[in-house]
């Protein structure tokens, strides 16, 4: 009997920040699989839309109100998901924010709120999640990078700085952990038709339009193209993978 490397399912996995855009298909993908998931998303009224709308299309998933800033909050998300089944399996860090402006007008609350989110809300999510996958000598942490993490694009410092910041983050869980069963890794998506909460979209500003110039393949990406990459890195096909960050880019990142 052949084994399916790329199976997720039975797989217990938590999703911060999951009630809409990426970690909403990251999460409909996996529950798809027959992965056992916990969505989340600080936004009660939009998280709870968003699991009627799962249980609706027959995938039972858990939810809980949670915001990526409060340590309180990322222990809470662990915790649920060994009160409900026992174990974590893996531990998906998406949840994020960005404004995008020059990088001299940022306020000192427009910063810290992005860095709060972006870096400091992976870090403690996946400090819990490690400290009972270290236990059981096993488990996969994903986060949501970004080109911006290794590419200067105007309008975002503080948002590549957090991106940045996850890289090493990464790169250093994965090597601390290496040996005893935890795998680290960080998806870095391209331009993704979702606009994030924060973000006001207007596709005259320059900005959005470096899309279609700095991008080989001349467009957005689905959000549907990108989960592919969190399923194989949430999987037994990567289990050889550690400490790296997956480009899905539509070649921005090569050219």
């Amino acid at each position: 009997m052949t084994v399916d490397l790329f199976s997720v399912e039975s797989k217990v996995v938590c999703i911060s920040g999951s009630s809409r855009g990426l970690g909403k298909a990251i999460a409909r993908a996996f529950a798809e699989r027959g992965a056992k998931v916990i969505i989340s998303g600080w936004d009660g009224a939009e998280l709870a839309a968003t699991k009627r709308e799962f249980d609706a299309n027959g995938l039972l998933v858990e939810s809980l109100v949670f915001d990526a800033r409060v340590q309180a909050d990322c222990a809470r998300l662990v915790t649920a998901a060994l009160d409900s089944h026992g174990t974590l399996d893996v531990m998906i860090c998406n949840a994020g924010t960005d404004i995008i402006k020059p990088a001299e007008q940022y306020e000192e609350a427009e910063w810290d709120a992005i860095l709060e989110t972006n870096l400091r809300g992976y870090y403690f999510c996946a400090r819990y999640a490690a400290r009972h996958m270290l236990q059981i000598g096993r488990g996969s942490i994903i986060m949501t990078s970004s080109i911006a993490g290794s590419a200067g694009i105007p309008g975002l410092a503080p948002y590549a700085s957090s991106k940045g910041g996850i890289n090493q983050l990464v790169r250093t869980m994965a090597v601390e952990w290496a040996q005893r069963g935890v795998r680290v890794n960080a998806v870095a998506p391209g331009y993704i038709e979702n606009i994030m909460a924060g973000v006001k979209f207007d596709q005259s500003d320059p900005y959005q339009q470096r899309v279609l110039t700095f991008t080989p393949m001349g467009r957005r990406g689905a959000v549907e193209e990108f989960i592919g990459a969190y399923l194989y890195l949430a999987s037994n096909a990567s289990s050889y993978v550690t400490g790296e960050i997956l480009y899905v880019d539509g070649g921005f990142h090569a050219a």
